[in-house]
């Protein structure tokens, strides 16, 4: 019985003890504030959010387009319309059709496939592909 006494005694000063406040307070000498010796943890929320689709529109789109063609050096912004072919009506030779739809690439950060970048031949075909494809943005 008094086993079971002194056991319990020590169990209950323990439990208290570990129950009981742990901030403790540390002071410096050359300190002008008690700072604790724990800092609080900031709490994170983890959050995903979802939204629908972000299509660009097709003034946006078209807007881009003919400013990445602008700062073409060979490209002349009178000759510049949504209709312009690279070819017959901006004097772009081979070459310089790749290096547009690279830049039209950049621009919209996807990747067009080669197959599919060699009908890409006016503006209003770089526009139209942009606006098909999800992953522009």
């Amino acid at each position: 019985m008094a086993f079971r006494l002194i056991a319990s005694a020590g169990l209950r000063s323990v439990a208290r003890r570990s129950i009981g406040p742990t901030r403790t307070f540390v002071t410096f000498s050359n300190a002008t504030r008690v700072q604790p010796a724990v800092r609080p943890q900031l709490k994170w929320s983890h959050q995903r959010f979802y939204s629908a689709s972000s299509a660009l529109s097709k003034e946006d789109v078209t807007a881009r387009i003919l400013d990445v063609l602008k700062s073409f050096e060979k490209v002349d912004a009178a000759k510049l319309t949504p209709t312009s072919s690279f070819a017959e009506d901006l004097g772009l030779d081979s070459l310089d059709s790749v290096e547009v739809v690279m830049a039209v690439e950049e621009e919209f950060a996807i990747e067009i496939p080669d197959a599919e970048a060699d009908e890409i031949k006016t503006v209003q075909q770089a526009i139209d592909y942009i606006i098909k494809t999800p992953e522009a943005h």
